[in-house]
């Protein structure tokens, strides 16, 4: 297995998905639930986030294809799209905090998507598989995809006890921190999209 890139994909999709970050967001739309209704929501948002990202994981090749989209453009406009993730984080704006009672289902929306199953995780899924063409490295995909996601379940699963243990303000170091990573990540994916385009070209 690609080790390499088996962290690469850990810590780009547990910045992006920001498992620590969710735990007040979680919190906040379950508030009225009881524990029992509270940890079913978490595994019926772990279900949905699952199934979106495997879904684009899998035909994202043949959307890209239709559409005539490079991998470039790819990494892009998902390097621009994680700057505003990243920004959003870094400022402390969070479009999960708002009334759960306007959803129906809040383990479908929004905690399954978009909080967990986003446009900026769903776009970092999409060029790692486009980028991995052996065995080793799609099992690395893989691998940290579930990494990841089985540790956003365990922070929705536990959320009273990681808010208990990080308090507001640990919660709130770790988003920041979150964010300045992912502005990192986002500035080196447009990077390599202009060195492709260039190479492209010449």
């Amino acid at each position: 297995m690609d080790l390499q890139l088996l962290a690469s994909v850990i810590v780009t999709l547990f910045v992006i998905m920001d498992p620590p970050g969710t735990v007040p967001i979680f919190m906040s739309l379950t508030a009225q639930m009881s524990a029992k209704d509270r940890n079913r929501s978490a595994f019926q948002a772990l279900l949905v986030a699952t199934g979106v990202i495997v879904v684009f994981a899998i035909f994202g090749q043949s959307i890209l294809n239709y559409m005539h989209i490079s991998l470039a453009a790819l990494q892009g406009a998902g390097g621009l799209l994680l700057v505003l993730i990243a920004l959003q984080l870094l400022t402390g704006s969070t479009s999960g905090e708002e009334n759960a009672a306007k959803y129906k289902n809040v383990a479908f929306v929004p905690l399954g998507t978009p909080l967990m199953a986003g446009p900026g995780a769903i776009v970092a899924v999409m060029v790692f598989v486009q980028q991995s063409s052996q065995l080793a490295e799609y099992l690395a995909v893989g691998l940290g995809i579930a990494v990841v996601l089985g540790s956003l379940y365990l922070a929705m699963r536990f959320a009273g006890v990681v808010q208990r243990v990080l308090g507001e303000n640990g919660v709130e170091l770790v988003t920041r921190i979150a964010g300045l990573l992912l502005s990192a990540i986002a500035v080196q994916m447009i990077a390599d999209a202009v060195q492709a385009f260039v190479k492209g070209a010449a």
